[in-house]
């Protein structure tokens, strides 16, 4: 935790020197009354939610509802500590002080916090709609604001701040007490635009712009796009947005499915790890595609163009029901099932009343057992049915038959269970795809559109040599099948409750014999029978211990909302993936056309409409904060020789370092010479070496410079960044924007290296 504001640590401020005429009191004692009470409310609510956690983990754990409740709060007041105890007063973003009360600022904070002693709002959560204001406001809208304060925070105390002035009154009353010396509209953000990166995302909730922050709190309902070039903080409107929709929005809560964010690959989400615990919110399952599906830990790149090209269809994903459903036939032809008691027709109508007992949108392997139990209804039907038709009979021999004992009968039926096996299998999703892939007429049948060049062209030697091109089929045919594995685990679980209200029966029976037995009478006597004889009672004597319980898959949805960063790269194939997991269709899509590796050419709205998305309306980011105007000077001309409607944002900033071009018979050298120089000139920062993958350049990772291919540097920034042979990226679109996007990674210097011959 960060020192609070203490008498041996009694300021918030700790401005460097040339900074000395901010440090007047006259412009920071507000601020300091203020942090005051700031600290020592930060340690009664330290102590108050430490001592509300240690209170629900000792209450009684509960059932249904109350356990849920109970699992939540203790959620809730966990992130909550975890947040109070990572940051101290920089819980504090800055204060803004609305026109028609110049008298009383208002704080913003990652959280908001009430002194509980005076009732007093210190802080303001910074998704609060009365926050609104201190990211939204512009000298063309203030929002009712006079001025805005913003702080930046260096190791828990404030290293400088900035202020923005709004209203002429304010300004004329600054300037007539000489109180000019934080006067400045965007050096908070121009300021933490140069600052050096590192391994994690840097924290820039305190200078979120207003064309940002009004994307961060748009409505849910429906899909938004926001469509936005390099820099433009689309991540950094993706993850807020997160943050905002799950705490402000009550559609989207953890008990209506949560929020899901999707980022492009690895390297990105280890980048932006941080970002959203640090928001105070850790409610968000993050993922990339590949983690949706277990087999995509060990998919490889689809080696074929054309193969990953016919996979990417949506078609052939809904070709997955076709599949399932050749499994799911009844039997044209009747049998005979022989029980001691009785021989029982079973006729193709009785097979298909059956199959059509499961319910509609059962998985497979889930609707298995209910297809089974209505046979099994139906065999004892009939076998009743035939002891009733035949008064003459013995009336030992079938109307006297147990029906657990015909039941025990049936399920032994060796015929019975064989014929029922294969009429509806249990199946695998790996099973499934891989037959596509391996019995062509079987493909034919689910996909009747393919030709025979392309349905030779998807068989291959090993069905199951997954490519990532598989996953979304495999996912299909997961959602469809279900897991078979927890069918077994239905039943099992549904035996052994049946296994123990009989024991509980037997043990209740005795009980009542016992008081019949006894003599008891009266009251005490019928009133022990009839709760012995109670539903709840029955219930209430089975050992939920036996039951085995699996952890549940988080990553397998529905979800209320889903968050998809640099979407322009998803095939309509891997839009099933998601749309599967939100029935609601809420979403936020981010991305931008131009950096489509496999060419966007088509609208956003075509090609959501296309993939199943309706509701769509977008928002466009048109400004780069990242990369300097130098950089973009060469980088447009890449992407636009290959695009030229590509939506090149504009640079707001300029460094003077123009990008340096270096030709070399040694790349190793010349790479070798330009991090050394770097890294003596700079103590922090980060670079990355890009190169074409499969590149002969290798550079030992080291905290501070790592080495990424085009595809896996996207969503990420770098202060220097080295290409290494960039016409080796690839040709046409795909090299064009593997080109473009590795150039615009870097905040600061940009250093080409060519080799010669």
């Amino acid at each position: 935790m960060n020192p609070p504001t203490t008498p041996t640590n009694p300021s918030a401020f700790r401005l460097p020197d040339r900074l000395a005429a901010k440090a007047d009191p006259s412009l920071i004692s507000t601020d300091e009354r203020h942090f005051a009470a700031l600290a020592t409310c930060l340690a009664q609510s330290i102590a108050e939610a430490s001592a509300q956690l240690d209170a629900e983990r000792r209450a009684p754990g509960g059932l249904g509802r109350q356990a849920m409740d109970r699992d939540t709060e203790i959620h809730r007041l966990t992130a909550r500590l975890r947040t109070l105890r990572r940051f101290g007063l920089d819980l504090c973003l800055g204060h803004m002080v609305p026109e028609d009360d110049p008298e009383t600022p208002l704080y913003i904070g990652r959280l908001g916090l009430t002194d509980s002693t005076t009732g007093r709002r210190l802080l303001i959560d910074w998704r609060s709609p009365a926050a609104e204001p201190f990211f939204g406001a512009t000298h063309a809208n203030p929002m009712g604001l006079a001025s805005r304060r913003r702080y930046r925070w260096t190791d828990g105390r404030i290293s400088d701040y900035w202020d923005e002035i709004f209203s002429s009154s304010a300004l004329d009353s600054l300037t007539d007490h000489h109180h000019t010396a934080a006067l400045d509209d965007q050096s908070a953000f121009i300021a933490s635009l140069g600052t050096n990166r590192s391994e994690r995302m840097r924290d820039v909730l305190g200078t979120i712009q207003a064309d940002q922050d009004a994307i961060i709190r748009a409505s849910s309902r429906g899909a938004l796009v926001v469509d936005g070039g390099p820099g433009t903080g689309k991540t950094v409107v993706a993850l807020h947005r997160s943050a905002y929709l799950l705490h402000s929005d009550p559609r989207l809560g953890h008990r209506r499915g949560g929020v899901l964010f999707v980022g492009p690959h690895r390297p990105y989400l280890s980048y932006v790890a941080d970002v959203l615990p640090s928001l105070g919110e850790e409610g968000v399952q993050t993922c990339i595609l590949r983690d949706l599906v277990a087999e995509g830990a060990v998919a490889g790149v689809e080696p074929d163009p054309e193969v990953a090209r016919l996979k990417s269809s949506a078609a052939l994903v809904g070709g997955i029901e076709k599949a399932v459903r050749f499994y799911e036939e009844p039997p044209t032809e009747g049998m005979t099932v022989t029980t001691p008691w009785s021989d029982i027709r079973l006729s193709p109508a009785d097979w298909t009343a059956a199959f059509d007992a499961a319910e509609p949108g059962t998985p497979h392997n889930e609707a298995r057992h209910q297809v089974w139990e209505e046979l099994l209804t139906i065999l004892t039907d009939k076998h009743e049915a035939q002891a009733a038709a035949d008064p003459a009979g013995d009336p030992d021999s079938e109307a006297a038959v147990p029906p657990a004992l015909l039941r025990r009968a049936l399920l032994q039926n060796r015929d019975l269970v064989t014929t029922f096996n294969r009429a509806w299998p249990l199946l695998e999703a790996a099973d499934l795809v891989g037959d596509l892939w391996s019995v062509p007429a079987y493909l034919r049948l689910c996909a009747p559109w393919l030709t025979r060049d392309e349905v030779r062209r998807l068989q291959r030697e090993d069905p199951q040599a997954w490519t990532t091109s598989d996953l979304p089929l495999l996912d299909a045919a997961r959602q469809r099948l279900g897991d078979p594995e927890t069918a077994r685990r239905k039943r099992r679980h549904a035996a052994t409750l049946a296994a123990q209200r009989e024991r509980m029966t037997q043990v209740v029976d005795n009980l009542i014999e016992a008081v019949a037995n006894s003599g008891a009478d009266g009251d005490d006597g019928e009133g022990l029978v009839t709760m012995l004889r109670g539903e709840d009672a029955q219930v209430s004597l089975v050992d939920d211990s036996e039951l085995h319980t699996a952890d549940p898959d988080l990553l397998a949805g529905p979800f209320a909302h889903i968050v998809v960063d640099e979407a322009q790269e998803l095939t309509d194939a891997e839009w099933q993936m998601l749309l599967q997991r939100c029935p609601s269709r809420s979403f936020t899509i981010v991305g931008d056309r131009a950096q489509a590796r496999h060419g966007f050419t088509e609208s956003w709205q075509d090609r959501l409409k296309r993939v199943g998305l309706d509701r769509i309306t977008q928002s466009s980011l048109t400004i780069n904060y990242r990369t300097p105007e130098e950089i973009m000077t060469e980088a447009e001309p890449v992407i636009r020789a290959a695009l030229p409607d590509a939506n090149v944002p504009t640079s707001i900033r300029s460094n003077g370092i123009p990008v340096e071009h270096t030709r070399t018979s040694d790349v190793e050298v010349a790479l070798g010479s330009t991090l050394d120089a770097w890294l003596s000139a700079n103590a922090d920062g980060t670079a990355c070496v890009i190169t074409a993958p499969g590149s002969a350049t290798r550079i030992p990772p080291t905290p501070r410079v790592r080495q990424l291919t085009p595809e896996l540097s996207k969503g990420l920034e770098f202060d220097l960044v080295v290409l290494v042979d960039p016409e080796t990226f690839g040709e046409g679109i795909e090299g064009a924007v593997d080109h473009y996007v590795a150039m615009t990674r870097a905040t600061q210097r940009l250093v080409i290296l060519t080799t010669t011959a």
